[in-house]
Parts: structure tokens; C-alpha cells; sequence
């Protein structure tokens, strides 16, 4: 009988650890980024891509990710904000900026196609509007206009 009762202890302690281990949160909070988004409201995306660069080895967080995408798309590095934009999905893949602003990327770069597969995602997220949504609607739109 006591053998019994340490097998039951045993498997209610692993089922506990379980079912706490599916109610932890996957990501920690990002870190302070109010510097980092006034140097990207006054469109100094060299300063917040290099500040951003300092945090991102040690802030792996979706919201580090997209906006070190957007700052190296905003200096013209295509290739890596890509790459960044992609990171952010993979920590969080209903990111609403980086849907759109990946969704920016693939309009700068003229891939119109890949622009409006983010659009549907982000139209399933936010099915009544969004700003994220509103927002690469309109540089679809815009694209599509001086094409």
C-alpha cells in the first residue's frame, strides 16, 4: 500500500507541474522601449537600430525583434529587417505590427502578392479594423497607384 500511495504522490506532483507548466507565459515582457520608439517617432533609425542591436542578444521578445526590423527597413537594410521581422513572428505569430510591417517591407520591395497574404492574416486578427490593418491597406493601396 505505501508503494501505491508513492506512485499516486508521484503522478499528482507531475500532473501539477504539467498543468503549471502550460499556464506559464511563453515570453517575458519586453523591455523598456521608450527610448527607443522617441528616437523612432523623430526618425533617428540609426540611433534606435544600434540601441536596439544592444538589447536584442539578451531581450529576445517579438516586440525587440520588430522593431529592430522596422529601423533596419527604415535605414534601407531590406535583407535583415526581413530576418528580424521573421524572428518576431516566430516568438509571437499574431504580432500585429510585425504582420504590418513585414506586410510594408514586402510593398517597399515590390512583392504585392506577399504584402496582401499579411493583409489577410492581419484582416482574421482584427476582423472589424485595426490601425495595423488600416495601415498596409493603404500602402497596398498607395502602391498600386503609382504602379
Amino acid at each position: 500500500m505505501l508503494h501505491f500511495t508513492a506512485i499516486a504522490a508521484t503522478l499528482l506532483m507531475s500532473a501539477t507541474t504539467a498543468a503549471f507548466a502550460a499556464d506559464t507565459p511563453s515570453q517575458k515582457a519586453p523591455p523598456d522601449l521608450a527610448t527607443v520608439r522617441a528616437k523612432i517617432k523623430a526618425k533617428d533609425f540609426a540611433s534606435a537600430r544600434d540601441d536596439l542591436f544592444k538589447l536584442v542578444n539578451t531581450n529576445e521578445h517579438a516586440d525587440v525583434f520588430n522593431l529592430l526590423g522596422f529601423s533596419l527597413r527604415k535605414t534601407g537594410d531590406y535583407k535583415n529587417a526581413l530576418t528580424y521581422y521573421q524572428k518576431a513572428l516566430e516568438r509571437d505569430p499574431n504580432h500585429l505590427g510585425a504582420l504590418e510591417y513585414l506586410g510594408e517591407l514586402y510593398v517597399e520591395t515590390k512583392q504585392p502578392e506577399k504584402a496582401k497574404e499579411q493583409l489577410a492574416t492581419l484582416a482574421q486578427l482584427c476582423p472589424k479594423g485595426c490601425e495595423e490593418r488600416d495601415d498596409l491597406e493603404k500602402a497596398i493601396a498607395d502602391a498600386a497607384k503609382t504602379n
